[in-house]
């Protein structure tokens, strides 16, 4: 078996399911005016594309690289889980690689679905060794997608029980306008609660006037039912 970029395009086309393509169409907002416009399925359920990620596990980065630029939704994503299961096992140098492709081509990684499967294992992995800034940066640019990397990659901070830079980051981002930014947010203020209640408590009591609903109702989702009314109720 080659380990080429288009044996890997094969052999999703193989399993393309036309039928199934058009209702993940509608789920991944692919249609005019929606944030995944103009979007391309070939309808591939997530343990098909895995499937094939294990066949093409040691797929070259070049080669891996032109799936993540194609203009179907699973191509991208089997390329973008080949370099998560390379990075996992890489040394310092193919690390260092995959993040560098892996952020060149952040224009392709277009969805939440590929921004949140992959940026904590690839950016997260990364900022977990040091240097922060690269989430600032991404959380300045005037891109949906790059924000919400920023915001969910520090999901591999808060593992390590670290959760300045998830405040930091979801203040920054509090005063955005789309619901996916809300939703990410208030994904990641959850997660701190999970391992410290009182850092989430701190941090809603500062800010719970400016939070959008949205972002709010996820970060409280597991509060008790008394204690949520409470903060909906500010």
């Amino acid at each position: 078996m080659e380990l080429t970029y288009p044996n890997v395009k094969n052999a999703l086309f193989a399993l393309a399911q036309p039928d199934r393509a058009v209702l993940v169409a509608r789920f991944f907002k692919a249609a005019p005016g929606q944030y995944g416009e103009g979007d391309k399925f070939l309808g591939l359920s997530m343990p098909q594309q895995h499937k094939v990620v294990k066949l093409y596990r040691h797929l070259p980065i070049n080669e891996t690289e032109q799936l993540v630029r194609d203009p179907y939704h699973e191509c991208r994503m089997v390329g973008l889980l080949i370099w998560v299961t390379q990075n996992r096992k890489a040394g310092a140098t193919l690390q260092e690689a995959i993040l560098e492709r892996y952020l060149a081509n952040r224009q392709y990684i277009n969805n939440w679905d590929l921004v949140d499967v992959t940026c904590p294992h690839i950016l997260g992995r990364y900022v977990a060794r040091g240097d922060r800034s690269i989430l600032y940066d991404l959380a300045n640019e005037e891109n949906l997608w790059t924000q919400r990397m920023a915001i969910i990659s520090t999901l591999a901070l808060i593992r390590l029980g670290q959760f300045g830079d998830t405040f930091a980051l979801a203040e920054l981002l509090l005063p955005h306008k789309h619901d996916l930014i809300h939703k990410a947010i208030g994904w990641m203020l959850r997660e701190v609660g999970k391992r410290n209640p009182d850092a989430l408590e701190e941090f809603l009591h500062d800010h719970v006037g400016q939070m959008p609903r949205t972002a709010l109702r996820y970060a409280i989702e597991r509060f008790e039912p008394s204690r949520r009314r409470y903060y909906l109720e500010l």
